[in-house]
């Protein structure tokens, strides 16, 4: 687990900013939820023999009253139980996102980490594949947006419960005639959740693999055009895409489409973001059988592009730095410091005393539009020094003036 410093954390303010205007412009709202939930809400939601159930979840019991409980390792089941705990599809689908830490034990790695940032997106309610095909639209524009480039989708379908049971038996039966090759992982998931062996990245694996039955081959007519639907409105948006056969997510809760948005800059871990149609989760949460499809987004990975493509965290926003020295300076610059805020104005006053030149070397460092400098006989006469800090030339104004004055410097540039 990591801090985010003061001189990163200006990055991470832009990039949320960013996030929650294009949420917006799809009609997304906000929901919160809290960062620790009971233990059997992602048992029952993600699947017990998950590595994320198995492996990676921070769990502990309540002191107080013995309840198991765990920080969220992900976002989706959350949202659900918040959803249908407050009855929030009673009269309409929802369009909700979220953004957060989630907590995973797992190996710290490039763009990985055991507190990691998510922002998740869920449209409960809705079945056809257009609400697919728009998540998929929504992260190409933000892609765009972010001048992300190197990034490639690839979709998949996993198709209805049926064909995954029937699926399910031909890749045990296939995966059992080569039980002498499988490694420790396929072996323990063999009978557990064999669909995960197909997302192997072990190179040993991958020949078995190319040979296993597919899953493609077993869907129905309805989730096939529910698949082929997605595809036609991706190609009619000049959205270029792969299809991706072993692509299964590593959740129990999917079905139907999946998709993932790979990046080949950020090494072995190179999904930036990943989601897909999870039509069976509210009911196995408790709620009545409702659609749904949602992805998620890792915000150290998505920052960590923008990194390595020279963005730098940007400057704090500042548009005055108030200077002054002398007692009665002193006693008026915080006066003229909170008028110039009840302007909108954003004003550092500066703090802990110092000559007028060690003062004005912040100021310079400070990426202010200007600075405002108040001695005792600029207080004595109702005026102050105002410095342009980008070019210009400093002029003494009167108190009045003042506000007005900054706001034509700051609006014109």
């Amino acid at each position: 687990m990591n801090d985010i410093l003061p001189d990163e954390a200006g990055l991470w303010l832009w990039f949320e900013d960013v996030v929650r205007d294009w949420l917006e412009s799809y009609g997304y709202r906000n929901i919160r939820m809290p960062l620790v939930e009971p233990t059997a809400l992602f048992k029952r939601a993600i699947g017990e023999v998950t590595d994320i159930v198995e492996k990676e979840m921070y769990s502990f019991e309540d002191s107080l009253n013995g309840d198991q409980l765990t920080l969220r390792p992900e976002g989706t089941a959350s949202c659900v139980r918040a959803v249908l705990q407050h009855n929030l599809l009673y009269n309409a689908p929802q369009r909700l996102y979220y953004s957060g830490p989630m907590f995973r034990h797992e190996r710290p790695q490039k763009g990985r980490y055991r507190q990691f940032h998510q922002i998740g997106v869920e449209a409960l309610g809705f079945a056809g594949p257009d609400i697919d095909a728009e998540m998929i639209l929504m992260c190409a524009r933000l892609w765009h947006k972010l001048g992300i480039r190197d990034v490639v989708l690839q979709i998949n379908t996993l198709g209805d419960l049926a064909a995954r049971h029937r699926h399910r038996d031909k890749l045990i039966a296939y995966l059992e005639q080569h039980k002498d090759a499988l490694d420790a992982d396929a072996a323990r998931r063999l009978h557990s959740n064999p669909l995960r062996i197909l997302d192997s990245k072990n190179p040993a694996m991958q020949e078995i693999i190319a040979g296993a039955p597919r899953l493609m081959d077993e869907l129905d007519d309805e989730a096939l055009r529910h698949f082929e639907a997605v595809q036609a409105i991706l190609r009619r948006h000049d959205v270029a895409f792969e299809i991706n056969p072993r692509l299964v997510r590593g959740l129990d809760y999917y079905n139907r489409t999946v998709f993932e948005w790979v990046t080949t800059r950020l090494g072995a871990q190179g999904t930036i973001c990943a989601g897909g149609r999870f039509d069976g989760l509210i009911e196995q949460i408790g709620g009545k059988p409702q659609p749904a499809c949602g992805f998620a987004m890792g915000m150290e990975r998505l920052l960590a592009l923008l990194q390595e493509d020279g963005m730098e965290n940007p400057p704090p926003p500042l548009d005055v730095y108030l200077v002054h020295q002398g007692e009665q300076a002193n006693a008026l610059a915080s006066v003229v410091a909170e008028q110039l805020r009840d302007t909108g104005l954003k004003v550092l006053l500066h703090c802990g005393g110092g000559s007028f030149k060690s003062q004005m070397k912040k100021a310079d460092g400070s990426n202010a539009w200007c600075a405002v400098i108040i001695g005792d006989d600029e207080a004595a006469a109702g005026q102050v020094t105002l410095k342009p800090l980008r070019g210009g030339e400093q002029q003494r104004i009167a108190l009045a003036e003042l506000p007005r004055r900054v706001g034509e410097l700051v609006n014109k540039e």
